[in-house]
């Protein structure tokens, strides 16, 4: 049995994301307008606050209006205000069509927002936390759960100093126990702790399958001439084809930086698709190649995005605590935003929570949770827009699209119909004897690259020798199952090279680069098997993003 040290809070958040933190700033806020003590403790896994944080990012400030009415005084990076909006219909690799804004569902529309780097507003959130009182312990991860009486009582972090064959190295260090009164899980998509509360709780039992995209990020140094300050690009249509859905982004940020991506619905079939590489050749389209020709990629990051709205939502409150932001699901995908809806969850959660300690207390099921969510503008943001995905993925891109801008312009989201689409993004793969095989373009090196030099520009690094964080139920499925009815689709889906297919001796294995991970989750989302588990490496590895 390990000794852990403990420590005592009232309460324990688990991630520094904008969820969390807009948690603990409200949290002590509401302590201190009380005059009442209350010990707050944020533990992040990443190397520091933000350096796993990746978004778009167009915000909306509604939620940072509410929190810190001040933002601007307070010297809140953000300033870059959206001044044009552009939206494409991609037809082919030469060809977009404009498309009015009319023609869109108004969600789309950015007037009023700004572009930014989310891991940065994170940064400056956190320094108002830490004002406040609040603890945050970067470089330490949330690694399992510590459940007594049918209650969560708080989280465990990793140990560290452990090698990969599970034996103490010099200078270990056993994970402490971190307990509180609640606990609030605010991981970010498809959140290790997250998943088996989900489970542990079965919150999602009443619930359509959370629906999942990957999206890709890259930063881009452009020559001064082509920059032009605030102008916002979406697009959709090609390179993604047939059933698979997505979107492309670019956004013109400050100091003459675009940021350009694409979003990959992770509900497609084809096994042989590679959403990296469809990401790479989308950069060769006039609308991209024209602003990024002759300039310098600076920044490379992907990350999976929860976007099943309302539908897709579990029950957010369980004995001991609540799961909030994109831990739970609360992207409006309508709007291709979560960070507004994410803070507001967060700060709905300090207000129940806080309620509860000043009653004393502790350790119980906040049921009236739902309660004050459904009052929000979050939640009426969520109902507005609760059929946007699955009517896509049950119509079609026209119609469903059709029906979409119909919804939203003219019904504010009212039309009296219910789409849901029950059917796991793990399950939708073709055979691959069945699709069509895709023939990628090598990477030019200068507008499309390969995988290994885009993961160097996420600065990930894990220590060398430690337990492999990419857990697999059975060794023999991805060669047995997986390769023979899927080609491996783990080669392709994952946006790091982390898994390769490799002949060793005359045999095929499969082999884990588990330093390459940028810690997406996309694995842990679209193995067919469900053969994959993400838990958390030693605290501080993953992805170094500086400004994403």
């Amino acid at each position: 049995m390990v000794e852990r040290e403990t420590m005592e809070f009232d309460v324990v958040i688990v991630g520094a994301g904008p969820a969390g933190l807009s948690s603990a700033i409200k949290l002590a806020q509401l302590a201190q307008e009380k005059q009442q003590e209350c010990m707050i403790c944020v533990v992040e896994k990443g190397s520091e606050v933000g350096a796993h944080v990746l978004s778009g990012a167009v915000f909306e400030t509604k939620a940072l209006d509410e929190l810190l009415p001040n933002w601007q005084e307070l010297g809140a990076p953000v300033t870059t205000k959206v001044t044009n909006d552009e939206i494409y219909w991609f037809n082919n690799e030469q060809k977009a069509t404009s498309i009015p804004h009319f023609a869109t569902p108004k969600t789309f529309h950015n007037d009023g927002n700004y572009i930014v780097s989310m891991g940065n507003v994170c940064r400056w959130l956190a320094e108002q936390a830490e004002s406040l009182g609040v603890e945050i312990f970067p470089g330490f991860s949330a690694h399992s759960l510590i459940i007594e009486d049918k209650a969560v009582k708080g989280i465990i972090t990793g140990d560290m100093g452990v090698d990969k064959d599970g034996n103490e190295k010099d200078g270990y260090m056993p994970g402490m126990e971190l307990r509180a009164k609640y606990t609030i899980f605010a991981e970010g998509c498809r959140g290790h702790l997250g998943k088996q509360l989900i489970n542990e709780f079965a919150l999602d039992a009443d619930s359509s399958p959370q629906h999942y995209g990957l999206g890709f990020k890259e930063i881009w140094q452009i020559d001064e001439s082509k920059h032009e300050l605030g102008k916002v690009v979406h697009g959709t249509g090609w390179p993604l084809s047939g059933d698979t859905n997505g979107g492309a982004f670019m956004y013109h940020s400050e100091n003459n930086q675009v940021v350009v991506g694409l979003i990959v619905d992770l509900n497609y079939s084809n096994p042989h698709l590679s959403p990296f590489d469809e990401f790479q050749r989308m950069k060769h389209h006039p609308v991209f190649k024209n602003v990024l020709e002759g300039a310098e990629r600076i920044a490379y990051g992907a990350r999976a995005i929860a976007k099943g709205g309302l539908h897709s939502l579990p029950k957010m409150h369980f004995a001991g605590g609540l799961i909030i932001g994109c831990d739970a699901g609360t992207l409006n995908f309508a709007k291709i935003k979560g960070n507004h809806t994410a803070m507001k969850s967060g700060m709905i959660a300090a207000e129940v929570i806080f309620e509860a300690l000043h009653n004393e207390l502790a350790n119980t099921d906040l049921t009236h949770y739902q309660t004050a969510f459904e009052q929000s503008w979050a939640y009426k943001e969520l109902y507005q827009s609760r059929n946007f995905g699955p009517a896509m993925h049950k119509l079609g891109k026209f119609i469903g699209g059709a029906y979409n801008t119909l919804d939203q312009n003219i019904f504010n989201g009212g039309l009296p119909f219910i789409f849901k689409d029950n059917t796991p993004d793990h399950s939708t793969l073709v055979d691959a004897n069945a699709a069509d095989k895709i023939a990628y373009p090598k990477p030019d090196g200068h507008l499309s690259f390969d995988k290994l030099s885009s993961v160097f520009l996420s600065n990930t690094n894990h220590e060398e020798s430690q337990p492999c964080h990419l857990k697999l139920k059975d060794a023999l499925i991805p060669i047995n199952v997986n390769l023979v009815k899927f080609d491996e689709p783990a080669q392709r889906y994952c946006p790091a090279g982390v898994y390769e297919v490799q002949e060793i001796a005359g045999n095929k294995e499969f082999v884990i680069n588990a330093q390459n991970c940028v810690h997406c989750k996309t694995c842990d989302v679209k193995d067919p098997s469900q053969n994959i588990t993400w838990v958390t490496p030693e605290g501080a590895g993953g992805p170094n993003y500086p400004n994403m």
